[in-house]
């Protein structure tokens, strides 16, 4: 399908196995990047599979991406390099991604993927030794101030939501963690169609999806079906929760809950508006950013957003400061002064011109243009209809969404102050 206002092509096709393949061709251009993405992360651990109910320990998603790149002959990231491709993995809250970037071998190189990421072989020996690896990483997770923050945080506003739970699992979880849990977990959601194939660069959309016919057939596999995430109330319930680490100066992230996006073109509105929400309140240009930094609250750390993760999403800003209740308390106040002024069109118009080129000019990179095709098709929206959803926005919207959000009751503290000297 061709997009005049990007002047992009997608081609997409759902095989008989129910995988999408998704290709956006980029002629002329020597590197090449495939994604081969599950719909599946760390908040999915219990499924219904068979008829039979599962609930896997807490990181369990991590675990296994750690372990799909072992094969029966060996480490597969070796038969990569051989072929002078990059390949890498990542798991977040809602998905798995798999993937490799070349400029020669881009036909090896992609059925290869295709073949061990479909591919479940795990052994004790090699599932034991993980632990010590995983162990390490959440040791330095556990050391890491920015994790701290953001842990404490989720802790704190979502009693029910398993984003109170770190994506990395704890030591103790690792131990509950076996090749039958493995096998279990790749079974039920490393099915064609529950994955998407994404591929940017100069090659055949067709020759794509008959690899990926050829490495996975054409057999529909049963899928797990994950359980329903449990509605939050919006309120938070505490407003305010601190540790202390080893930091020079307090580090802190303010929350604001949002109702949960759903699916659909719904939910990319609510994020475009929360994105653009975010950039009235507390974006460089805004008021209160300005006041905020002069009046030393802020410095050049402060940056805030919208976030959403399958089930949740939050208004959040974060930073330095010696004073993070003060922060809290002037972006509560500058809400006020915001709403009780308004937007000025000029300003809004702007802002909205400058989120729709910013997500214009993400097409320039092959990763950030596979990630949001397959984000997008989980949530199912056709991503490259996005700039029509910019344009339709209206600034009433904007205030209506900060007026619900930006709210005491629904807001939550997380501050990281310095160790106490003795």
């Amino acid at each position: 399908m061709y997009y005049p206002a990007l002047e992009e092509t997608v081609c997409r096709q759902v095989l008989p196995n129910g995988l999408t393949v998704l290709v956006m061709p980029r002629p002329g251009f020597r590197k090449k990047l495939a994604y081969f993405v599950t719909d599946y992360g760390s908040i999915h651990r219990c499924f219904t599979l068979d008829g039979v109910a599962y609930e896997a320990p807490q990181g369990v998603a991590h675990y296994l991406e750690h372990k799909m790149f072992d094969m029966p002959w060996g480490e597969v990231s070796a038969d990569f390099a051989a072929m002078g491709a990059n390949p890498n993995a990542f798991t977040s809250y809602d998905m798995t991604a798999y993937y490799f970037s070349c400029t020669e071998n881009f036909e090896p190189c992609l059925k290869l993927l295709l073949q061990f990421v479909s591919t479940a072989y795990f052994t004790e020996e090699s599932v034991a030794k993980e632990q010590g690896i995983i162990g390490q990483e959440i040791d330095m997770a556990a050391d890491s101030p920015d994790s701290r923050v953001f842990e404490q945080l989720m802790a704190a506003m979502y009693p029910h939501h398993r984003i109170r739970e770190t994506i990395l699992g704890t030591r103790k979880t690792l131990a509950g963690i076996t090749p039958q849990v493995l096998e279990t977990c790749h079974r039920a959601f490393y099915t064609p169609e529950n994955m998407v194939l994404c591929v940017v660069g100069d090659v055949d959309a067709d020759a794509v999806a008959a690899m990926a016919r050829e490495v996975l057939g054409d057999e529909r596999k049963p899928v797990g079906i994950k359980q329903p995430i449990p509605e939050e109330m919006m309120d938070c319930p505490e407003n305010l929760v601190q540790s202390c680490m080893e930091v020079a100066m307090p580090m802190f992230q303010l929350g604001f809950k949002c109702e949960a996006p759903g699916k659909g073109e719904a939910a990319v509105r609510q994020e475009i508006i929360g994105d653009l929400a975010a950039e009235a309140l507390f974006g460089e240009s805004s008021a209160l950013y300005l006041q905020m930094y002069e009046d030393g609250l802020i410095d050049s750390s402060f940056g805030g957003g919208f976030e959403t993760v399958d089930g949740m999403a939050m208004l959040t800003c974060s930073g330095d400061s010696n004073h993070p209740e003060g922060v809290k308390e002037a972006v509560l106040a500058g809400l006020e002064t915001l709403l009780r002024q308004g937007i000025p069109e000029a300003d809004f118009l702007r802002m909205k011109r400058s989120a729709l080129g910013r997500r214009i000019r993400e097409l320039d990179s092959f990763d950030s243009t596979c990630f949001r095709l397959c984000a997008y098709h989980f949530s199912g929206y056709d991503y490259p209809q996005f700039p029509a959803l910019y344009q339709s926005i209206q600034k009433e919207e904007v205030q209506a969404f900060l007026r619900r959000v930006v709210t005491r009751q629904r807001s939550c503290l997380s501050v990281i102050y310095p160790m106490k000297e003795a």
